[in-house]
């Protein structure tokens, strides 16, 4: 039977019907249930008005509506703080308890705490599910009953402790509740305009919504088995391209894990090595709620005291990064791809992070903001991670003295110079022998490919020998 008589469902990392653990939830639990989706302004206001990523959640939403109607539902859609819009909205509905995806942010876990506060000021109740991770919080501790710290200990005891049940899809079965249309006043639905958006002149170029993210898996899954040996290759088709699908939810981390665990159980390298990148997920979740701190300081306090470069000339330098100017053409052509697209490939975030962090010596947290602002599936907790390892601050750290060059990066991951020459086109005239390095190449190359280092290519900022003495210098120790 159920526990309430109206019940409302918080959508927020997960803008989808099927396979939703909290909404499976919410109509086991309520015999009427209503459905809202908030544009926090707390969010919205630090964001620019072309940002292409609020576009795409107002499109995963219109799917979401769509379908929540063709249940007999629908989506009440609010443009307010939502720590007001949530107890507000159960006031005027009358709802006895709110239902929301479980959230790891620092900040969004403050906002919960308010929202709930404010509930049960009025006698509401405020349940929160795990839905956007197979495993959280405490549900995987080492023989001590401390959290890992270290990624191949977790993962090794994440599959020891995965059963089928962990992966299976949440079905809403009766007896349960229905999803109730939303009253006549609530239909009303603000366009991106009125809440001081607009459609971006470069949309995020993947399809949107639960069709968009079932798509992209379907394309993937023949690639799977082959995921291993294509995924650290730029110009290749090898990545899922779901990580913004993941990140608002329109598709289910469970959907993906029963796609490549009994793949890999069956012998697909492919398939394990694509599983491990999903645990990362899992793991950074865990990392971030066991120690909020990663947000603005490193994971290990003592990288704290690292003297990164500051002052002009470091903006200066900054500034070349972000803008894909830096004289390498690697790195340049993956912040330009970012800038262009909001997308980034997973090898070249290590590439670039490095190149900030070891060659400029700038700190981590200046590319880990830029990229919060840039990248479509911006994720705190990933995006920290990887620039604290990137960095050597953070958990199951990159060692300080690994430091990528960006010459050998390119010429083995993009040996034919393609991501170069499409993001780059100044240099597309060049030899893939000299694509990587320009300022190496003979001076008749250059003449021949229209190219004036300096003038129409800018030449490197840095140079990488001597950058990565003065790395080795400010990590403590010098080794030449």
């Amino acid at each position: 039977m159920p526990k309430f008589e109206r019940g409302l469902m918080w959508f927020r990392r997960d803008l989808r019907l099927e396979d939703n653990a909290t909404l499976v939830q919410a109509l086991r639990e309520c015999r009427r249930l209503f459905c809202v989706f908030v544009f926090d302004t707390d969010i919205l206001s630090t964001l620019p008005a072309d940002d292409r990523r609020v576009a795409f959640i107002d499109d995963c939403i219109t799917e979401l509506d769509a379908e929540l109607r063709a249940a007999g539902g629908g989506l009440i859609v609010r443009h307010e703080a939502a720590h007001k819009a949530i107890p507000d909205l159960a006031r005027s509905l009358n709802a006895d308890a709110v239902f929301a995806g479980r959230d790891y942010e620092p900040e969004a876990k403050s906002r919960d705490q308010r929202v709930a506060a404010a509930l049960k000021l009025e006698q509401r109740h405020f349940l929160q599910c795990k839905d956007q991770a197979i495993f959280e919080m405490d549900e995987i501790l080492n023989g001590q009953g401390e959290p890992y710290k270290v990624f191949t200990a977790y993962k090794n005891a994440w599959l020891k402790a995965l059963r089928p049940t962990h992966i299976e899809p949440f079905i809403n079965q009766p007896p349960s509740g229905t999803l109730a249309p939303p009253p006549a006043q609530l239909t009303q639905r603000p366009s991106l305009n009125d809440i001081g958006f607009g459609h971006p002149a470069h949309p995020i170029p993947v399809a949107t919504g639960s069709r968009g993210a079932q798509g992209l898996l379907a394309d993937f899954l023949p690639r799977m088995d082959l995921y291993h040996e294509r995924r650290d290759f730029p110009a290749v088709k090898g990545p899922s391209y779901l990580s913004v699908h993941l990140r608002f939810g329109t598709i289910s981390i469970r959907a993906l894990a029963r796609e490549a665990y009994p793949a890999m159980q069956a012998g697909s390298v492919g398939a394990a090595t694509w599983l491990s990148e999903l645990i990362w997920r899992d793991f950074y979740f865990m990392i971030l709620h066991h120690f909020p701190h990663v947000a603005g300081q490193a994971f290990r306090p003592e990288y704290d005291s690292i003297s990164w470069e500051c002052g002009p000339e470091a903006d200066k330098l900054f500034r070349a990064w972000c803008d894909g100017i830096t004289g390498y053409p690697i790195v340049d052509a993956a912040m330009r791809q970012l800038n262009q697209t909001g997308y980034m490939h997973n090898r070249l975030r290590m590439v670039v992070a490095s190149f900030l962090t070891k060659d400029l010596g700038i700190d981590w947290r200046r590319g880990e903001q830029y990229f919060a602002r840039q990248l479509n599936d911006f994720d705190l907790s990933a995006n920290n991670g990887g620039w604290q390892w990137a960095a050597s601050t953070g958990c199951d750290a990159q060692p300080y003295f690994r430091i990528f060059n960006p010459i050998t990066q390119s010429r083995k991951f993009d040996a034919q110079g393609h991501v170069i020459r499409r993001y780059v086109p100044e240099l597309a005239a060049l030899s893939s022998k000299d694509i990587h390095a320009p300022w190496l190449a003979q001076p008749t190359a250059l003449v021949h490919a229209g190219i004036t280092l300096g003038v129409s290519y800018p030449m490197p900022i840095v140079d990488h020998g001597c950058a990565r003495k003065v790395t080795l210098a400010r990590y403590g120790i010098l080794k030449d």
